[in-house]
């Protein structure tokens, strides 16, 4: 099977929102890309300079030390019981998983993709390097007889949404009648604002509320990026089905897919510390209460944006001229159209600026001139 033709590259079509932007006398205000701006905390960077004499190869499934650590961090934060280290499995970072566990699940011509109608577009990517069909749909009714793989995110890219766990059991029980695999992509979890989710993580798919100790058909992906800022790094990992793990293991063997030695040492350390991820939402929670209210009286709408790093919103008229009015004040944002089609009038706001370019932000916006009808 030919690989199929690949979309452009999303982002490149913000070359020239960005280049006004930065046009702006106090330069861009940047919210369009959730990419991490506060410094790794000091005793992973510590964690990593101490790994660093790396002579023997690292071992695909990832050291002893870390898969336990990895086990004990699900337990400990997401309430998930049941698990080992042959359950487990470091990536490099998330998006490369995303993106080829089609194809490494052994998907192609005549399968379905499930993934989110407001959607991170590297799950529709996957499905095409596999050459499968994505399909784009919330409700596990709409599913295809024919789907193979089912995308789950919550807390949700773009928009924050976090499935409930009855979500998480009617998701888990169309997989097992059509036969998929269940994936969820959990790597804002830690990031919730609103409700119940305020104080404690949001709901694994391995939660044992969803899967009454059985996690057969079903994977969960978490990373390091968003919750200790390293996202330079390439920090993620995998849980769930040892039999589905265990496939994983031995293609990505083959492939020569493995994490550096010290990045290893590095997530052990980060996986283990709960106050620096503490102090990182504390930092996030802050921005957010100030950036929301400028946010909602500059006359935009907020949708949904419970949990994650994102505001998920809308003035109602067409994303790409939104863009283009917040660009002219210097602020860049990132278009609902990259995250589906369903969503041409929503842009989508992101958190991981500094405390300083949030205040400008909060200032640009209180000028920014009202609409008229």
């Amino acid at each position: 099977m030919a690989l199929q033709q690949l979309p452009d590259y999303p982002w490149d079509l913000m070359a020239p929102y960005a280049e006004q932007a930065r046009r702006h006398p106090d330069g861009i205000v940047d919210l369009s890309i959730g990419s991490p701006v506060d410094p790794t905390p000091a005793l992973i960077r510590d964690a990593l300079c101490a790994a660093t004499d790396a002579h023997a190869y690292p071992t695909t499934v990832g050291t002893p030390e870390l898969r336990q650590a990895i086990v004990d961090w699900f337990e400990r934060r997401r309430g998930v019981e049941g698990l080992t280290l042959a359950s487990v499995l470091p990536t490099i970072g998330s998006k490369e998983l995303v993106a080829f566990l089609a194809f490494l699940l052994g998907l192609g011509d005549g399968d379905v993709v499930v993934h989110p109608v407001a959607a991170y577009p590297t799950y529709a990517v996957g499905a095409a390097l596999a050459g499968a069909r994505a399909f784009a749909s919330d409700d596990p009714a709409e599913w295809p007889e024919n789907t193979r793989l089912v995308w789950l995110n919550s807390p949700g890219n773009p928009d924050g949404r976090v499935l409930s766990v009855d979500e998480l059991r009617a998701a888990r029980r169309r997989a097992r009648e059509v036969g998929a695999v269940l994936v969820s992509d959990e790597c804002y979890a830690e990031l919730g604002w609103e409700g119940e989710w305020a104080d404690t993580p949001t709901p694994s798919v391995l939660d044992p509320r969803v899967t009454d100790g059985d996690h057969s058909g079903l994977l969960a992906i978490y990373s390091l990026s968003k919750q200790s800022n390293l996202a330079g790094y390439r920090a993620a990992f995998l849980a769930g089905d040892e039999s589905l793990v265990s496939r994983l293991v031995t293609v990505r063997k083959h492939a020569g897919l493995m994490l550096p030695a010290p990045l290893q040492a590095a997530m052990v350390v980060a996986l283990g510390d709960d106050e620096h991820v503490a102090e990182q939402k504390a930092l996030y929670r802050a921005r957010r209460a100030v950036l929301l209210p400028a946010v909602r009286e500059a006359g935009f709408r907020v949708d949904r944006s419970e949990a994650g790093l994102y505001f998920w919103v809308t003035e109602g008229r067409d994303a790409w001229a939104t863009i283009e009015r917040l660009a002219a004040v210097g602020i860049l944002v990132g278009p609902g159209v990259f995250y589906g089609e369903h969503s041409p009038q929503h842009v989508r706001v992101s958190l991981t600026a500094s405390d300083e370019r949030i205040q400008a932000a909060v200032h640009r916006l209180s000028a920014l001139p009202q609409l008229r009808d």
